[in-house]
């Protein structure tokens, strides 16, 4: 149809052609005859002009119809992941909700925190430390210290308004983990070798560990609670026949710590955690 009209409009440009012509060779009646031919053409080279243009719109017109229709079905499918996401985290939720009431279980209770400022700070020997101004209220011993990034240490030794923290990239620090993706426990230590990276131990060769895994406090070494952020896994490699060797970045980045957060959290008392069966209370 559309070759059809085409050839329609060469035939009528022919004749008007013809017909321009014919207007120019004539010597008698030129003025009325040309006025005659001017109308006559007029409006039909108008009409052949217009016809690339219209041609041109039209192809811009089918090319944003289907980048709008592309964009549309992306949009679609982007609302059906995000429902699905949904569903799932609904799903989740009301998991958790309904194992939490069965359970009834009572979290340990964490007390509030306070700022405390650092006056000495010890990063470069072995025994990695900060020296803590309190003020008029004392710290305690075991008392936990953090930082808004995570575990920073423990309180050591407490001399009126001061106290001693152990960080824990101190080579004979230790703190109960988990790593947040499978729920694998194991023992977090300071590097020990003036890097300030820590080590993720007793977490056996044939649990999964990647780098990028989260690990958190696990609340099994009786001083600190859980779920304080402690560093993220770097690095994983056989360290023997029974366990990985694990580097472990720490969350808390100590070179620009100049305060800290005193955790009021009661530990483990010793008596309970020593006691052995069958011996008297």
């Amino acid at each position: 149809m559309d070759e059809r009209r085409t050839g329609w409009v060469l035939i009528v440009v022919l004749v008007g052609q013809l017909v321009f012509l014919a207007i120019q060779g004539a010597r008698a009646g030129e003025t009325r005859l040309e006025a005659i031919g001017l109308r006559l053409l007029g409006p039909v080279a108008r009409g052949v002009s217009a016809v690339p243009r219209s041609f041109s719109g039209m192809r811009e017109d089918v090319k944003l119809r289907d980048s709008l229709l592309a964009e549309n079905r992306a949009l679609k499918s982007e609302v059906e992941e995000l429902r699905l996401r949904l569903l799932r985290l609904s799903d989740v939720e009301a998991e958790m909700l309904r194992l939490g009431e069965a359970l009834r279980y009572p979290t340990p209770p964490a007390g509030r925190i306070r700022t405390v400022d650092i006056v000495y700070a010890d990063y470069t020997s072995w025994l990695r430390s900060l020296v803590l101004y309190t003020g008029g209220e004392p710290a305690r011993v075991n008392q936990p210290v953090l930082s808004p990034g995570g575990l920073v240490g423990r309180v050591i030794t407490v001399a009126g308004p001061y106290a001693k923290v152990q960080l824990i990239t101190d080579r004979a620090a230790s703190v109960g983990a988990m790593i947040v993706r499978t729920r694998r426990q194991g023992v977090v230590r300071g590097g020990g070798r003036g890097s300030g990276d820590l080590e993720l131990d007793y977490v056996p060769l044939q649990a999964e560990v990647r780098p990028g895994d989260a690990v958190l406090t696990a609340g099994i070494d009786g001083v600190f609670p859980r779920g304080i952020p402690l560093g993220t896994v770097v690095s994983v490699q056989p360290g023997g026949q029974l366990f990985h060797r694990i580097q472990v970045a720490p969350a808390v980045d100590f070179g620009i710590l100049d305060q800290v957060y005193l955790l009021d959290y009661q530990a483990v008392p010793p008596r309970v955690t020593e006691a052995r069966p069958g011996a008297n209370p």
